[in-house]
């Protein structure tokens, strides 16, 4: 395999793109060709601006090993000194939590297991369905390793405080019917591409900019509720000033489903 081909863009049906991360013989570990054919297809669909969903989700058997650290073992020791590594590790931190950045919903379909780092890809999406075979867990310390790519934020916002304190202390498994009663997904399907890629193109007949203005807005809700009283405030303005909402009130008027254009 060529590195061009490490992670795959599709597009399933207008306004949806699909991202496969594609390295099953890895276990789609973030090997240093995974990152970089990541961070370019990103900043693709970011500049694409008739994706209104994005899908992403794994090659083969699982959905993401997380990190490969295999370089601790392979590097000069001046270049594994606590400066240089956050300086390595930042960038790689915010490439893969991209999706929290996007200005349009995320869907992770979880075909698999999602470990450590990969886990933590999974929770920077908006949305998140398993497979039935998909399980779960965060071992950093069980690595000797503090966790990474915002587990410490990300796990506490998904199930809770107390929960996310119990999988990074004992570094348990969840299967898929546990991490659907602890609110870490949203559901569990057998075929979970095809489920994500319904609930995907669902979301894509929604307005555009009412979508993104809302995936913003609860990005501002963590400020608190004056903070996102006056984004509503502004937000809601915008969107009545849409030709969108029109179509939205005629459709509901005419009983017949919208139709969306953006403008």
């Amino acid at each position: 395999m060529s590195s061009d081909d490490a992670v795959l863009l599709d597009e399933p049906v207008p306004g949806v793109r699909l991202v496969t991360l594609n390295r099953p013989q890895v276990r789609n570990a973030m090997t240093a060709e995974v990152t970089a054919a990541w961070t370019e297809i990103m900043s693709e669909v970011r500049a694409d601006t008739t994706v209104r969903v994005l899908v992403v989700t794994g090659a083969g058997s699982s959905f993401c090993s997380g990190a490969d650290l295999s370089w601790l073992d392979q590097g000069a020791a001046q270049d594994t000194t606590p400066d240089r590594m956050r300086d390595r590790m930042l960038p790689f931190y915010r490439t893969w939590l991209s999706p929290r950045e996007l200005p349009f919903p995320v869907i992770a379909a979880i075909n698999g297991p999602a470990i450590g780092a990969g886990l933590c890809a999974a929770l920077a999406c908006d949305l998140r369905y398993a497979s039935t075979t998909a399980r779960f867990s965060a071992p950093f310390i069980y690595l000797g390793t503090h966790g990474g790519m915002a587990a410490t934020y990300l796990l506490p916002e998904a199930v809770g405080v107390p929960r996310a304190r119990e999988l990074l202390y004992t570094g348990r498994e969840l299967n898929a019917q546990e991490a659907l009663e602890w609110g870490l997904v949203s559901g569990v399907a057998d075929d979970v591409l095809d489920h994500s890629l319904r609930m995907a193109q669902h979301i894509a007949t929604a307005a555009p900019i009412a979508t993104r203005l809302t995936k913003a807005g609860l990005e501002q809700s963590a400020a608190g509720l004056a903070a996102s009283i006056q984004w509503e405030a502004l937000a809601q303005p915008v969107t009545l000033d849409t030709s969108d909402v029109h179509e939205g009130i005629q459709a509901k008027r005419e009983r017949r489903p919208p139709i969306f254009t953006g403008n």
